[in-house]
Protein backbone atom coordinates (compact mmCIF):
# COMPACT_ATOMS: atom_id res chain seq x y z
CA UNK A 1 0.00 0.00 0.00
CA UNK A 2 1.22 3.45 -0.37
CA UNK A 3 -0.05 6.61 1.32
CA UNK A 4 1.54 10.30 1.62
CA UNK A 5 0.40 12.79 3.82
CA UNK A 6 1.44 16.69 4.97
CA UNK A 7 2.88 17.56 8.06
CA UNK A 8 3.20 21.51 8.44
CA UNK A 9 6.37 22.32 9.30
CA UNK A 10 9.92 21.82 7.41
CA UNK A 11 11.50 18.22 7.06
CA UNK A 12 13.91 19.00 9.68
CA UNK A 13 11.08 19.88 12.10
CA UNK A 14 8.60 16.91 10.77
CA UNK A 15 11.37 13.98 11.68
CA UNK A 16 11.83 15.29 15.24
CA UNK A 17 8.09 15.42 15.76
CA UNK A 18 7.25 12.12 13.79
CA UNK A 19 9.50 10.46 15.94
CA UNK A 20 8.63 11.58 19.15
CA UNK A 21 6.88 8.37 19.33
CA UNK A 22 4.77 8.99 22.93
CA UNK A 23 3.84 12.20 21.89
CA UNK A 24 2.22 12.09 18.24
CA UNK A 25 0.62 8.48 19.77
CA UNK A 26 -2.55 9.94 20.41
CA UNK A 27 -3.31 11.40 16.72
CA UNK A 28 -3.69 7.51 15.94
CA UNK A 29 -7.43 6.27 16.40
CA UNK A 30 -7.11 3.57 18.54
CA UNK A 31 -3.30 3.01 19.31
CA UNK A 32 -1.93 3.24 22.74
CA UNK A 33 1.87 3.47 23.60
CA UNK A 34 2.90 1.47 26.82
CA UNK A 35 6.42 1.86 26.61
CA UNK A 36 9.15 3.36 24.28
CA UNK A 37 12.90 3.27 24.62
CA UNK A 38 13.95 5.59 21.72
CA UNK A 39 13.97 2.06 19.49
CA UNK A 40 11.26 -0.31 19.60
CA UNK A 41 7.82 0.53 20.95
CA UNK A 42 5.31 -1.61 22.86
CA UNK A 43 1.68 -0.66 22.59
CA UNK A 44 -1.80 -1.75 22.06
CA UNK A 45 -4.20 -1.09 18.86
CA UNK A 46 -7.93 -1.62 19.23
CA UNK A 47 -10.53 -2.62 16.11
CA UNK A 48 -14.20 -2.38 16.35
CA UNK A 49 -16.43 -3.64 12.97
CA UNK A 50 -20.20 -3.10 14.78
CA UNK A 51 -20.11 -5.26 17.79
CA UNK A 52 -17.00 -7.06 17.06
CA UNK A 53 -14.38 -5.38 19.31
CA UNK A 54 -10.13 -6.84 18.77
CA UNK A 55 -7.64 -5.67 20.34
CA UNK A 56 -3.79 -5.97 19.02
CA UNK A 57 -0.98 -6.18 21.15
CA UNK A 58 2.39 -5.96 20.00
CA UNK A 59 6.00 -4.26 18.93
CA UNK A 60 7.33 -1.95 16.69
CA UNK A 61 11.07 -1.59 15.72
CA UNK A 62 12.97 1.33 14.10
CA UNK A 63 15.57 -0.79 11.98
CA UNK A 64 16.30 2.37 10.00
CA UNK A 65 16.64 5.94 10.91
CA UNK A 66 18.36 7.92 8.24
CA UNK A 67 18.25 11.77 9.29
CA UNK A 68 20.30 12.94 6.29
CA UNK A 69 18.10 11.34 3.73
CA UNK A 70 15.01 11.56 5.60
CA UNK A 71 13.89 8.10 5.72
CA UNK A 72 12.59 5.92 8.47
CA UNK A 73 11.77 2.29 8.41
CA UNK A 74 9.54 0.65 10.91
CA UNK A 75 8.48 -2.91 11.66
CA UNK A 76 5.97 -4.00 13.67
CA UNK A 77 3.92 -7.63 14.42
CA UNK A 78 1.10 -7.62 16.90
CA UNK A 79 -1.33 -10.51 17.95
CA UNK A 80 -4.73 -10.72 18.79
CA UNK A 81 -4.80 -10.62 22.65
CA UNK A 82 -8.34 -12.93 22.49
CA UNK A 83 -7.55 -14.81 19.69
CA UNK A 84 -5.62 -16.17 16.96
CA UNK A 85 -5.43 -13.43 14.18
CA UNK A 86 -2.02 -11.33 13.86
CA UNK A 87 -0.87 -8.36 11.87
CA UNK A 88 2.57 -7.66 10.73
CA UNK A 89 3.53 -4.41 8.54
CA UNK A 90 6.97 -3.16 7.22
CA UNK A 91 6.88 0.48 6.73
CA UNK A 92 9.29 2.58 4.52
CA UNK A 93 8.79 6.44 4.77
CA UNK A 94 10.58 9.07 3.14
CA UNK A 95 10.31 13.56 4.04
CA UNK A 96 10.60 15.35 1.52
CA UNK A 97 10.41 19.25 1.17
CA UNK A 98 7.19 20.97 -0.30
CA UNK A 99 8.28 23.76 -2.87
CA UNK A 100 6.96 26.62 -0.59
CA UNK A 101 10.05 24.68 1.96
CA UNK A 102 6.97 26.00 5.14
CA UNK A 103 5.61 21.92 5.10
CA UNK A 104 6.70 18.04 3.97
CA UNK A 105 5.18 15.77 2.03
CA UNK A 106 5.61 12.13 3.85
CA UNK A 107 4.94 8.79 1.56
CA UNK A 108 5.08 5.78 2.99
CA UNK A 109 5.17 2.39 1.29
CA UNK A 110 3.31 -0.62 3.46
CA UNK A 111 3.64 -4.16 3.39
CA UNK A 112 0.90 -6.06 5.61
CA UNK A 113 -0.13 -9.23 5.92
CA UNK A 114 -3.39 -10.33 8.36
CA UNK A 115 -4.97 -13.47 9.55
CA UNK A 116 -8.07 -13.71 11.13
CA UNK A 117 -11.75 -12.41 11.26
CA UNK A 118 -10.36 -8.97 9.87
CA UNK A 119 -9.01 -10.62 6.70
CA UNK A 120 -11.93 -11.82 5.56
CA UNK A 121 -12.99 -8.17 4.19
CA UNK A 122 -10.50 -8.58 1.43
CA UNK A 123 -7.21 -6.22 0.15
CA UNK A 124 -9.73 -3.87 -0.95
CA UNK A 125 -11.00 -2.85 2.50
CA UNK A 126 -7.80 -2.49 3.86
CA UNK A 127 -6.74 -0.03 1.43
CA UNK A 128 -9.22 1.96 2.19
CA UNK A 129 -9.30 1.53 5.99
CA UNK A 130 -5.41 2.35 5.42
CA UNK A 131 -6.27 5.65 3.78
CA UNK A 132 -9.00 6.94 5.99
CA UNK A 133 -6.79 6.25 9.24
CA UNK A 134 -3.52 7.85 7.62
CA UNK A 135 -5.88 10.83 6.72
CA UNK A 136 -7.42 10.98 10.11
CA UNK A 137 -3.41 10.88 11.56
CA UNK A 138 -2.02 13.71 9.47
CA UNK A 139 -5.31 15.37 10.54
CA UNK A 140 -4.96 14.89 14.20
CA UNK A 141 -1.25 15.59 13.90
CA UNK A 142 -1.61 18.89 11.84
CA UNK A 143 -4.02 20.31 14.83
CA UNK A 144 -1.45 19.54 17.30
CA UNK A 145 1.29 21.47 15.60
CA UNK A 146 -1.01 24.21 14.96
CA UNK A 147 -1.73 24.60 18.34
CA UNK A 148 1.55 23.70 20.06
CA UNK A 149 2.53 27.31 17.94
CA UNK A 150 -0.80 29.09 18.61
CA UNK A 151 0.28 28.30 22.37
CA UNK A 152 4.23 29.24 22.27
CA UNK A 153 2.79 32.34 20.59
CA UNK A 154 0.63 33.11 23.17
CA UNK A 155 3.39 32.33 26.03
CA UNK A 156 5.41 35.06 24.43
CA UNK A 157 2.87 37.65 24.49
CA UNK A 158 2.06 37.25 28.11
CA UNK A 159 5.65 37.65 28.90
CA UNK A 160 6.10 40.39 26.96
CA UNK A 161 3.13 42.17 29.27
CA UNK A 162 4.56 41.34 32.51
CA UNK A 163 6.20 44.66 32.49
CA UNK A 164 9.24 45.26 34.27
CA UNK A 165 10.84 42.79 37.96
CA UNK A 166 8.58 40.15 36.18
CA UNK A 167 10.31 36.95 34.31
CA UNK A 168 8.93 35.59 31.47
CA UNK A 169 4.88 33.73 31.94
CA UNK A 170 4.63 35.93 35.13
CA UNK A 171 2.50 39.00 35.87
CA UNK A 172 3.43 41.40 38.52
CA UNK A 173 1.17 42.51 41.19
CA UNK A 174 1.73 45.41 43.74
CA UNK A 175 0.81 44.96 47.01
CA UNK A 176 0.56 47.58 49.99
CA UNK A 177 1.51 46.31 53.25
CA UNK A 178 -1.32 48.49 54.67
CA UNK A 179 -3.79 51.63 54.28
CA UNK A 180 -1.66 54.61 54.68
CA UNK A 181 1.60 52.34 55.30
CA UNK A 182 4.69 54.43 54.80
CA UNK A 183 6.16 51.13 54.19
CA UNK A 184 7.59 50.42 50.36
CA UNK A 185 5.00 48.44 48.06
CA UNK A 186 6.06 44.59 47.62
CA UNK A 187 6.05 43.51 43.70
CA UNK A 188 4.98 40.02 43.68
CA UNK A 189 5.04 37.62 40.59
CA UNK A 190 2.18 35.97 40.02
CA UNK A 191 3.09 33.00 37.76
CA UNK A 192 0.42 31.95 35.03
CA UNK A 193 0.11 29.28 32.47
CA UNK A 194 -0.32 29.89 28.75
CA UNK A 195 -3.82 28.42 27.72
CA UNK A 196 -3.55 24.62 26.67
CA UNK A 197 -3.71 23.68 23.43
CA UNK A 198 -7.06 21.40 22.84
CA UNK A 199 -6.14 17.72 24.04
CA UNK A 200 -5.78 15.29 21.20
CA UNK A 201 -8.84 13.07 21.24
CA UNK A 202 -7.22 9.99 20.99
CA UNK A 203 -10.16 7.68 19.65
CA UNK A 204 -11.13 4.44 21.70
CA UNK A 205 -10.77 2.35 18.47
CA UNK A 206 -10.81 2.23 14.85
CA UNK A 207 -14.12 1.87 13.94
CA UNK A 208 -13.91 0.20 10.76
CA UNK A 209 -18.44 0.81 9.94
CA UNK A 210 -17.75 4.53 10.77
CA UNK A 211 -14.20 4.44 8.42
CA UNK A 212 -15.68 2.92 5.59
CA UNK A 213 -18.89 1.43 5.91
CA UNK A 214 -19.87 1.85 1.96
CA UNK A 215 -16.83 -0.31 1.37
CA UNK A 216 -17.71 -3.21 3.64
CA UNK A 217 -21.28 -2.64 2.52
CA UNK A 218 -20.25 -3.31 -1.02
CA UNK A 219 -18.67 -6.59 0.00
CA UNK A 220 -21.38 -7.59 2.59
CA UNK A 221 -24.51 -6.99 0.38
CA UNK A 222 -22.98 -8.78 -2.85
CA UNK A 223 -22.81 -11.79 -0.34
CA UNK A 224 -26.28 -11.25 1.59
CA UNK A 225 -27.72 -11.19 -2.05
CA UNK A 226 -26.29 -14.28 -3.70
CA UNK A 227 -27.51 -16.50 -0.23
CA UNK A 228 -30.91 -15.16 -0.77
CA UNK A 229 -31.03 -15.48 -3.95
CA UNK A 230 -30.00 -19.60 -3.45
CA UNK A 231 -32.67 -19.63 -1.01
CA UNK A 232 -35.21 -18.34 -3.42
CA UNK A 233 -33.62 -20.78 -5.78
CA UNK A 234 -33.33 -23.55 -3.10
CA UNK A 235 -37.01 -22.94 -2.23
CA UNK A 236 -38.63 -22.56 -5.49
CA UNK A 237 -36.84 -26.29 -6.20
CA UNK A 238 -38.32 -28.04 -3.27
CA UNK A 239 -41.75 -27.02 -4.23
CA UNK A 240 -41.14 -28.20 -7.51
CA UNK A 241 -40.72 -31.47 -6.55
CA UNK A 242 -43.18 -31.89 -3.70
CA UNK A 243 -45.37 -30.93 -6.94
CA UNK A 244 -43.88 -33.45 -8.75
CA UNK A 245 -44.22 -36.16 -6.25
CA UNK A 246 -48.12 -34.69 -5.21
CA UNK A 247 -48.95 -35.43 -8.64
CA UNK A 248 -47.36 -38.56 -9.46
CA UNK A 249 -49.57 -39.85 -6.09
Amino acid sequence: MDHSFTVPVPPERAWDVLLDVERIAPCMPGATVDDFDGEVVNGRIKVRVGPVSLTYRGTAKFTERDPDAKVILLEASGKETRGAGTASATVRAFLEPESSGAATTVSMHTTMNVTGRPAQFGRGVMVEVGSKLVEKFAENLAQMITSDGTAGEGGGDAAESGGDGASAGQTAVTAETGPGSTQPSVTIPVAHTAAAPPAQQNEDSINLIRLVGPAILKRVVPVAVAVAVLALVSRRLHLFRRAGSDQEA
